[in-house]
């Protein structure tokens, strides 16, 4: 084996030396192009311009070499396929020619709900819900598995996707194509916007649209635009006190003011010695949160480490240090390296910090906790008293998410957190539901082996289950204290995950916060997030005496005591006897059930969208938006409410009520998924005077978004999508593009957008449009015009957007331009987006 030949060896040696001062991010972009293109040159000289510029226009066509999925947007995408492959064989295609051209992995983990809690029956409960609710979609999972020779999955109740990828997917380098005894950088693609967190192992990769992870599926390139890369160099010691949420916190809060959307960020530093590869996987986990498409760490022996920890075999490490020191991916190695632009974090800077109430980037320091709340919510009184549950009362403290519930730290630390409490007197007060979702077992039987699970259960954080849980909305219900009419105005969720936006945790929350998990731990000591957990008492002892936070925090010497336990840890995998109790088709095509609320036939190959061929005409505001729109609020993956479209279209079906259960559970039918588009209780829609799921229709009259569009198309009026900065923040969510185009939205017009769901509104065929102009006024009844459609190309970009309000004579005229870079997006969509590509390849246009 010799692990030294790479693809990048076919480069001349002038041009190797010279390309060498690449970022790692681009070696990697850069081996992949000469991997798999036949004719390499042309992009090879793109690279060579963007060394002298540090930036440089040209598209990538980019094949991973694998795909991680969850099962929310897994199960669309396989839906998809198998939809496709009943497409092709209508057409004349045998089965197998619609397949899975590269390995998908998907891990069933957002699921699970925290139905009991407090309890030490809680993950088995937990778990038979799960299957009694999803037993229909984990069968369709079944199904994939036998029909896609490719596709695997890891069953319920074994951790989170992206802590199964790197404990257990992941190797670093793979072996190149048509390159005997040659290896390559293992390259990732996922359908969830913290894949990222894989970046910390030197590993590229990032999160997609599920019609993109589609596309590369069936093994064509995933085309990227050669980015910009911007270099963060770490400097300083974490102070004591300080963890690795602490500082992933303050890195995406920086980040995000500095301005690195579609950038790859590169981690280096001499920071990085103390960084350990879980601390690191903290900060690249929130990339998505920051902006960025990546953020790649070096390689080094605190990686190989982790790997020997995970149980890789030695010829998989050698291997990769092998690659790592040929390519430069090496930490130190290689010659010095040209950036888009340089900036320095000071981790001496970094303080204990919260995060919200409803941004990621909204960071604060202890202190300051309360002043946002003030702030935000100024016209509700604080407690009077925490001896009952006033405003700002903790209702959600959850040990939650893939950013921080495989760190053995920070977990190591809540639980001496609660042990010290316990041994104080102190408890949690009754209206506070506390929970504890690991992001694998590995955690779980680390907690147990160090001695600390039970003073974490002492205080109600037992193990609910192995998933996301509360992080993505799948919190369960309220303590009964704060579901009644006395209940306060306004709940606060503490959860240790990595969004916090609105109504994403629980309907009935008002303000979110993310924390360290110890944090979560003292806040929860304290039930109200109008204290300040740095300066006040967190309750009191048995003699009457005030207990404050640094009296319980562990000094380092016990922390890294408790530290000894991680490396020698082990876990055992999950119970799965009911995965192999799921009795599934092995047919090559799926026997959909025409009678199924779960899992429908997707529309997308029998009704072709209409391409973009000419100007948008005498459109409507479907919607008029403010900033910072996330997917969340477009494609809300909670509950479905009883009064919403969605419910009554369940209805229709004969469910019961009680029985609608989720978004995230229904996404594989998209008659639920159109009627729950802006379904969300926090979508604040400039045409109406309160916030949800309204706008105005074609009569002027107020209704649901859903039945608006509806009657807007029966008239044949096009709609458009009006918005502020930042628009489809958060997840990588597909739906929130597939629900905009099954809506007949023709263009999102807005100030910016995010990189994920802009890629996934030109996949459906709706032109991301921008402009500087703040639109937050446009009324119900103003005509909206975009000229210049047919003439847009990669050169030219421009257009104009006209708005023609009620009872003026002339339009205002705006400078816009498509946010499309290049060519090939163009055509797709004048095509009608991707699966219309879909349909092309498999017959019948």
């Amino acid at each position: 084996m010799n692990a030294c030949l790479t693809p990048l060896s076919r480069l001349s040696a002038i041009r190797s030396a010279a390309l060498a001062h690449l970022p790692r991010s681009l070696v990697i972009l850069l081996e992949n192009v000469l991997a798999h293109e036949a004719e390499p040159a042309p992009l090879v000289a793109r690279f060579e311009e963007w060394l002298q510029r540090g930036e440089a226009m040209a598209e990538l066509p980019f094949r991973p070499a694998r795909i991680l999925m969850q099962d929310t947007a897994g199960v669309a995408a396989m839906a998809d396929l198998a939809a496709l492959r009943d497409h092709a064989v209508a057409h004349g295609h045998a089965p197998g020619e619609v397949d899975a051209a590269i390995p998908i992995d998907l891990v069933i983990d957002h699921s699970v709900r925290v139905d009991y809690s407090g309890t030490p029956e809680a993950t088995t409960r937990n778990l038979a819900l799960e299957y009694a609710r999803n037993g229909e979609r984990y069968r369709f999972f079944k199904w994939a598995e036998h029909a896609f020779p490719k596709f695997r999955v890891v069953p319920p109740g074994q951790g989170i996707c992206h802590q199964i990828n790197l404990e257990m997917l992941t190797n670093g380098a793979v072996p190149a194509p048509e390159m005997p005894g040659g290896w390559m950088a293992e390259t990732v693609i996922g359908t969830d916007s913290h894949t990222t967190m894989v970046n910390a192992l030197g590993v590229l990769g990032w999160g997609v649209g599920g019609i993109e992870a589609e596309q590369a599926a069936l093994g064509a390139p995933v085309p990227i635009p050669l980015p910009r890369v911007c270099e963060v160099v770490l400097t300083g010691a974490r102070p004591i006190g300080v963890t690795a949420t602490d500082i992933a916190l303050h890195v995406a809060a920086r980040l995000r003011a500095e301005g690195v959307v579609d950038q790859i960020v590169e981690f280096d530093g001499v920071a990085l010695s103390w960084l350990s590869l879980p601390d690191r996987a903290a900060i690249a986990n929130m990339c998505p949160e920051y902006g960025a498409t990546a953020a790649l760490f070096p390689v080094d022996e605190e990686t190989l480490a982790y790997l020997e920890t995970m149980g890789r075999d030695a010829s998989v490490l050698a291997a990769y240090r092998a690659y790592a020191l040929e390519t430069g991916l090496w930490r130190g190695a290689g010659p010095a390296r040209r950036y888009s632009r340089s900036l320095a974090i000071a981790l001496d800077e970094v303080r204990p910090v919260m995060a919200g109430p409803h941004r990621p980037q909204q960071v604060r320091t202890l202190s300051e906790v309360r002043a946002s709340l003030e702030s935000r919510f100024p016209a509700l009184a604080p407690p009077v008293d925490r001896a009952h549950p006033g405003n700002g009362a903790v209702a959600i403290a959850a040990i939650t998410s893939c950013t921080n519930t495989a760190n053995p730290e920070v977990m190591l630390t809540a639980g001496l957190v609660a042990r010290k409490a316990i041994a104080r007197g102190l408890s949690v007060p009754g209206w506070v539901k506390t929970s504890l979702a690991p992001g694998s077992r590995r955690i779980a039987a680390l907690l147990l082996r160090a001695g600390l699970q039970d003073a974490l259960d002492a205080l109600g954080f037992h193990v609910v289950g192995f998933g996301c849980t509360t992080c993505v909305g799948n919190s369960g219900d309220l303590k009964p204290a704060l579901t009644g009419p006395d209940a306060p105005d306004l709940l606060v969720s503490l959860l240790s995950g990595n969004r916090n936006f609105e109504n994403r945790i629980h309907p009935a929350v008002g303000a979110n916060y993310l924390a360290s998990p110890p944090l979560v731990v003292a806040g929860a000591l304290a039930g109200n997030l109008y204290a300040d957990l740095s300066a006040d008492p967190l309750g009191h002892d048995r003699n009457g005496q005030p207990v404050f936070l640094r009296d319980i925090w562990p000094d380092p010497d016990e922390i890294a005591h408790a530290m000894t336990h991680w490396r020698d840890s082990t876990a055992e995998a999950g119970d799965t006897e009911a995965w192999a109790a799921l009795d599934a088709a092995c047919t090559p095509q799926f026997p959909w059930d025409a009678l199924s609320a779960f899992i429908q036939p997707p529309p997308f190959f029998d009704e072709p969208r209409t391409g973009l061929l000419g100007d948008i005409v005498d459109a409507r505001a479907l919607l008029v938006l403010g900033d910072n729109v996330t997917t969340d609020h477009i494609s809300p993956i909670g509950r479905i409410q009883p009064d919403t479209p969605a419910a009554a279209y369940l209805r229709s079906t004969g469910a019961a009520e009680g029985s609608f259960g989720s978004y995230g559970d229904r996404r594989a039918n998209h008659h639920v998924m159109l009627r729950g588009t802006f379904d969300n209780a926090r979508l604040e829609n400039r045409l109406v005077s309160a916030p949800g799921n309204r706008t105005i229709g074609p009569d002027g009259a107020e209704c649901a978004i859903h039945d608006a569009a509806m009657a807007f198309a029966a008239l044949g009026v096009p709609v458009v999508v009006l918005a502020g900065e930042n628009y489809g923040t958060g997840s990588a969510r597909d739906w929130a593009a597939k629900g905009t185009a099954l809506l007949g939205v023709r263009a999102v017009i807005a100030r910016s957008f995010e990189r994920i769901h802009r890629a996934n509104l030109i996949a459906l065929g709706v032109l991301p449009v921008v402009v500087e102009a703040d639109l937050s006024g446009v009324s119900a009844g103003a005509r909206i015009a975009l000229r210049g459609v047919a003439a847009l190309s990669e050169a030219d970009r421009t257009l104009v957007a006209e708005i023609l309000e009620p009872g003026q004579d002339e339009p205002l005229r705006l400078d816009a331009r498509a946010d499309v870079w290049s060519d090939s997006q163009f055509a797709m969509l004048r095509d009608g987006g991707l699966f219309a590509a879909f349909r092309k390849r498999f017959g019948g246009m």
